[in-house]
């Protein structure tokens, strides 16, 4: 469909975004032609955007590297987001305050001072949980963004900045409870508190919006295919109470994509414009592992341990460099087509989109069909052109 021909609208969606290099803009080289046609685009955004702050005592020590605060940005990449041709950012994650308020206001500051949307954060509570509502060619398209992956004291309250939660609960079951020292079963539930606010605002905002996309960051991170039980209550309850499209993210590699209802759930954007500081010293040995040792008891979570010296600025699991980028086409106030675009991480850490005559086009669908059938998830995909069409079963 032509936006010029019949008014429809194009969306776009990327993951994870916390580029680390002199120029931020070249690592948007490769997509920017093609999200800049568009005329609305979402993104997280994963790293801070400020020259200032200090680091939170309690904060995740894989969040430090040589000693260095990891997501400490430099002020540009609000600009560059912007120049890529982004419009609407959630900030709801897992990093938002590692260095404290100050460097929180600066990130928000940053988005707004471009003039695009930030979501799913503010200075309490209410301000945190409203959503963005972009008009677009007459149809109004609402987003709210909640965060699953809470450090202590990230999420907002009626008096304190932070997020909007969507808190997981974790239970541990043995499997033969007569024998004791046998592995425990993990079972994950929705923070029921958090999950019917959730509902309320989407309940909300369905009035006043003609379509409402929700972003959730969720999910256990490196790991491949496996998408945990809460995820899906969390996105089907979304889908249930009103939302047209769910976009979760955190994993920092793709998962599956299911068809609920008639709506899509995208399980994980995976990584798309991520790298890691001080690339320019990778390439002479790994991170050091004596930092992020909490990995040692959990190998297969370890990414650092399939590091890949080829790109350097990018030690995550190999197959988090096959990533995608989510293409809606919005009609008469509604989603006619959901779509994707396969991508690559090349080995400058920067996003590809690949074409149909591309040798990754139909191995990064083969992978996702891969993962989604691991989880018993039996979406179906027509090719057309350089796109993957989402068929509703």
């Amino acid at each position: 469909m032509s936006t010029k021909l019949d008014n429809s609208i194009v969306f776009y969606a990327a993951g994870d975004i916390a580029p680390y290099r002199e120029d931020l803009d070249t690592i948007f080289r490769h997509v920017k032609p093609v999200i800049e046609k568009g005329d609305l685009a979402f993104c997280q955004l994963e790293s801070l955007i400020s020259d200032r702050g200090i680091r939170l005592p309690h904060r995740n020590p894989v969040a430090i590297v040589d000693g260095k605060p990891f997501m400490h940005e430099d002020v540009y990449l609000g600009k560059a987001i912007k120049n890529a041709g982004f419009t609407v950012v959630s900030f709801a994650g897992n990093h938002c305050l590692d260095l404290g308020d100050d460097a929180f206001f600066d990130t928000i500051n940053a988005v707004k001072k471009e003039g695009m949307y930030m979501i799913g954060v503010g200075a309490n509570i209410e301000e945190a949980r409203k959503p963005a509502i972009v008009e677009r060619k007459g149809t109004k398209i609402a987003f709210l963004a909640y965060n699953s992956i809470l450090p202590p004291g990230y999420w907002a309250t009626p008096k304190k900045p932070g997020c909007a939660p969507l808190r997981g609960i974790t239970v541990y079951t043995p499997l033969e409870p007569d024998q004791p020292g046998r592995p425990a079963k993990v079972l994950t539930y929705p923070n029921r508190e958090d999950l019917q606010a959730m509902i309320a605002d989407i309940e909300k905002i369905r009035g006043q919006a003609d379509i409402v996309i929700v972003s959730q960051h969720c999910g256990i991170h490196f790991v491949p295919a496996v998408i945990a039980d809460y995820q899906k209550d969390l996105a089907h309850a979304a889908i249930d109470s009103g939302a047209d499209l769910v976009l979760q993210h955190h994993s920092h590699i793709l998962k599956g994509i299911e068809v609920y209802k008639g709506k899509v759930i995208f399980y994980s954007l995976g990584n798309f414009a991520l790298e890691l500081p001080y690339n320019k010293e990778f390439h002479k040995k790994p991170p050091n592992l004596e930092e992020v040792s909490r990995w040692e008891m959990f190998p297969e979570y370890l990414p650092w341990a399939k590091y890949d010296p080829s790109c350097p600025s990018f030690p995550f699991h190999p197959e988090a460099r096959l990533t995608l980028m989510v293409k809606c086409i919005m009609h008469d106030k509604q989603i006619q087509k959901v779509a994707f675009l396969p991508v690559y991480l090349n080995n400058q850490a920067e996003p590809e989109i690949q074409k149909r005559n591309d040798k990754r086009f139909n191995e990064i669908i083969t992978y996702i069909e891969d993962i989604s059938r691991r989880e018993k998830i039996a979406t179906k995909y027509s090719v057309s052109g350089d796109e993957v069409i989402i068929i509703d079963n």
